[in-house]
């Protein structure tokens, strides 16, 4: 029986499993209403939108992939920068509902903070989890072409245009920058915004530096799920482990070049705009790799599970990726660059080995040093991992977590 004041209002663009963010948003909802709370969800509306008795006060979809032209996107301009749209639908629903907190997470683009100001005005405590930087970088991921930028510090906020930060267009990029600079004039997420968490050591750092107070910023990491805690372990196979995008942002390039000087075999699962290009490449360098494009579920659990260890070459600022939680879950090493919230999920020579960034090279030597442990080393490795990740990032610790910062907002 749900106790009085323990409803939820829970927040993001989409209601279905898309990416991390909606994972987190999923499983978050999912653990209070297990938990005895009323939850309801506010998103977009979506043929792919998981049933949901509050679904008529979701906002119209906005998807410019699928949009026919310039024009239609345009028109749905004005709805990215504020959406009048989403501020009389969360309003609705807060009439309805009366929640005592609301908890956001991707919101821009598409539902766009000005539902906070509905909330701030209706007197709902709310949260955020950035689960990116677009509270400081226009472009939310600090990356121009390739390459890590933080040109926008300090409020030069035209960069995002003068680099054409948004796929190398002037005009989104434009967008990006009117947004940016709407938002932050009316102070829709500094002004409204009760707490931000942030799921990585790294965000709450470089926010920080970026002009974010301190005492806004609440560290909480992600969790992971108890399936893969709770998962069999399964045979070591004869392969290293990539699962995520294929995007130049993702490092996975280099991994093909470290793979072929260590002489491991790759397994690639996932999908992306690099995906032709890096096929090319393994041909081309003859590198012994398996593309099994985008897996989900338990195929991807059992790729984990089987892999000699999981290898994350980013080359942007990662937040606090859950594949290495899933892979310590599973008993399963990792191999990650050292940048972003990465290392700080990784204790080096312990749980796995550290490399540079962008640097085939380093990550040779740590595949090949992984390789040169033999099963047995790389087993402990991943029994520490299981350990640390059991302790530290399971479902209870992020609900004791939450609980008591929902708590500092007056909800008990």
């Amino acid at each position: 029986m749900t106790r009085p004041g323990r409803r939820l209002l829970a927040i993001n663009n989409y209601h279905y499993r898309r990416g991390g963010a909606e994972a987190v948003f999923l499983d978050h909802m999912s653990m209070f209403s297990q938990a005895g709370w009323d939850v309801a969800p506010f998103a977009m509306q979506s043929e792919r939108n998981l049933a949901s008795p509050w679904s008529r006060y979701f906002v119209s979809e906005i998807e410019f992939g699928q949009q026919p032209g310039f024009l239609t996107k345009l028109n749905h301009a004005g709805k990215i920068i504020y959406s009048h749209e989403a501020q009389r639908g969360i309003a609705a629903l807060v009439e309805e509902f009366r929640p005592a907190i609301a908890h956001a997470h991707n919101v821009y683009h598409h539902l766009s903070p000005a539902i906070f100001r509905t909330l701030k005005a209706a007197g709902i405590p709310t949260v955020m989890t950035a689960h990116d930087l677009k509270i400081a970088c226009p472009a939310y991921k600090m990356l121009s072409h390739g390459q890590v930028c933080e040109k926008c510090r300090n409020g030069n906020i035209a960069q995002v245009v003068l680099n054409r930060c948004a796929k190398d267009s002037v005009a989104l990029s434009g967008l990006m920058l009117l947004e940016t600079a709407v938002h932050r004039a009316l102070g829709l997420y500094r002004n409204t915004l009760d707490r931000i968490v942030v799921p990585s050591r790294f965000y709450r750092d470089k926010l920080i530096e970026w002009g974010w107070p301190a005492e806004l910023l609440v560290y909480i990491p992600n969790f992971v799920d108890p399936a893969f805690l709770a998962g069999e372990r399964q045979s070591e196979g004869d392969y290293y482990l990539f699962a995520g995008r294929l995007a130049p942002e993702k490092g996975v390039k280099t991994l093909i070049h470290a793979a072929v000087q260590a002489r491991v075999r790759l397994v690639i699962a996932g999908t992306g705009p690099d995906e032709r290009e890096l096929r090319a490449l393994a041909e081309t360098v003859s590198a012994d790799i398996d593309f099994v494009g985008h897996v989900s579920g338990d195929r991807l659990q059992q790729l984990i599970g089987a892999a000699k260890a999981l290898v994350l070459p980013s080359e942007w600022y990662e937040n606090a990726p859950v594949s290495v939680l899933e892979a310590y879950g599973l008993g399963r090493p990792v191999i990650g660059t050292d940048i972003g919230g990465i290392p700080e999920l990784i204790e080096a020579e312990h749980t796995g080995l550290i490399a540079l960034p962008a640097n085939a090279d380093s990550l040779a030597t740590q595949l090949a040093r992984m390789e040169a442990m033999g099963a047995d080393g790389r087993s402990a490795l991943g029994r520490a991992g299981h350990g640390w990740v059991s302790e530290n990032f399971s479902a209870g610790a992020y609900q004791a977590r939450m609980l008591a910062l929902y708590a500092e907002l007056g909800v008990q």
